[in-house]
This record gives C-alpha cells, sequence and structure tokens, in this order.
C-alpha cells in the first residue's frame, strides 16, 4: 500500500469521525431542558408540556425544605434539597396526561403537592 493511498484513507476516517461528532452534537441540541421550582406546596410549572420522544431534562430546584419528585407512569423520581440542582432526564413513550407529586413530606399543604406533565 503506497502513503498516498494511506493518507486518503486516514482522511476518509477523520471526515466519518467528525460527522459522527456532529451527529452527537444535533442530538445534545435537541433535548429540552425545563427548570422547575418547589416550593411549599407548589411546582412551577405544575404543567409541563412535553413531545412523545424528544429527550427532557427537568432542572429542579427549591430554596425550602427537602422534598421529591415522582412521576410513576415514568418509573422516576429524584430528592429535591435546597441549594442544588436536581437533573432528571426521560424521554415520553406515551401520549397523555401523566400525574406527578412530591413524595417527601414538606409540611401541612404536602398533600395538594402535585402536577401534571402533559404528552403530545
Amino acid at each position: 500500500m503506497t502513503i498516498d493511498i494511506r493518507r486518503r484513507r486516514i482522511a476518509a476516517g477523520i471526515v466519518l469521525l467528525g460527522i459522527g461528532g456532529l451527529g452527537a452534537a444535533a442530538a445534545a441540541a435537541e433535548e429540552q431542558v425545563i427548570r422547575v421550582v418547589a416550593k411549599k406546596f407548589d411546582f412551577t410549572p405544575n404543567a409541563i408540556h412535553v413531545k412523545k420522544g424528544v429527550p427532557v431534562v427537568l432542572e429542579f430546584t427549591t430554596a425550602d425544605v427537602p422534598m421529591g419528585f415522582n412521576a410513576p407512569d415514568f418509573g422516576v423520581r429524584t430528592d429535591i434539597l435546597p441549594g442544588k440542582v436536581a437533573r432528571l432526564r426521560i424521554v415520553p413513550d406515551k401520549v397523555g396526561t401523566f400525574d406527578f407529586t412530591c413524595d417527601i413530606f414538606c409540611g401541612s399543604g404536602h398533600e395538594d403537592m402535585s402536577g401534571t406533565i402533559v404528552v403530545t
């Protein structure tokens, strides 16, 4: 094999790697980030609108007390701690309206701390 052929193959490999990297960057750019604030006794927003099959990262914060987020229809939950950002990634795989709740007792009114994920 001549040096010229090797150089062409190396160049082709570099081009293919570059294209693959662009695909990964594009996929990451499509990921939707939704910020959710948990406070006694409310999630803001309390209705989260997403699209089926589109990756979503929910970023939770609270300034109050430890709280939780539980979306049983998607099999996900996380703790939400004061001063920290909790990130939860989901890819909705079904269309509909699904409930989520705070699953760490946060005081009187805790039982009403809920919301919905609306998937279209």
